[in-house]
């Protein structure tokens, strides 16, 4: 199979991460949507990163259907849990993890704009929604180890992309400082060797 997608986005970033996690061989295309010459519209319709590319020759995009398939595909290790209650929950924190990237990114491509073009309320909106994520994360957390249940799963590994993304895009949002927590989590995973090998570059 082959994945296509950049070094910097967050959403590729966790499809990588679960790829190494469930010891799945892949080859990886880098492909950015904005540049010109770009293919990533000719496997995704929306232009959007990652794209999977399937060995039979099919396509999945959106980084949370691209990551179930892989857990499903791969029986062992689960990252999402068997158990509905807690896969619903573990869906729910990536839910929260890829809404801040959502906001993020989006203040990110509107500073790329001429700064008579910037929407200074937009920004503004995406900012709160970025820090009412970052506490909610926070909150659910608490002093626990993992974000659901005993042990590692995908909810852990999407908050992580995105505090990581945050560390990458905007350094001076100084989310470790209000949230000890989380930066504690961020740190354990961080150095683990599939964190290190998809730290965002560019």
């Amino acid at each position: 199979m082959k994945l296509v997608g950049s070094l910097t986005s967050p959403y590729v970033r966790k499809v990588r991460i679960v790829l190494a996690e469930k010891r799945i061989g892949y080859d990886f295309a880098v492909d950015i949507p904005w540049n010109v010459g770009s293919h990533v519209s000719d496997y995704n319709p929306l232009g959007k990163v990652p794209v999977l590319i399937l060995d039979d020759g099919s396509v999945l995009f959106d980084s949370r259907v691209i990551v179930e398939y892989l857990d499903s595909a791969n029986p062992a290790s689960r990252l999402i849990p068997e158990s509905n209650k807690h896969r619903i929950m573990v869906k729910r924190w990536e839910a929260l993890a890829d809404g801040i990237c959502d906001a993020s990114a989006t203040i990110f491509l509107e500073r790329k704009r001429p700064e008579m073009q910037q929407n200074l309320e937009w920004v503004t909106r995406q900012q709160k929604k970025v820090m009412l994520g970052l506490e909610a994360a926070a909150r659910e957390l608490s002093d626990k180890k993992w974000c659901e249940g005993n042990t590692y799963t995908l909810a852990d590994i999407a908050l992580c992309c995105t505090l990581g993304y945050l560390v990458f895009r905007f350094p001076e949002v100084e989310w470790r400082n209000a949230f000890p927590n989380l930066a504690n989590l961020a740190d354990t995973l961080e150095g683990r060797a599939s964190f290190m090998e998809t730290a965002p570059k560019g």
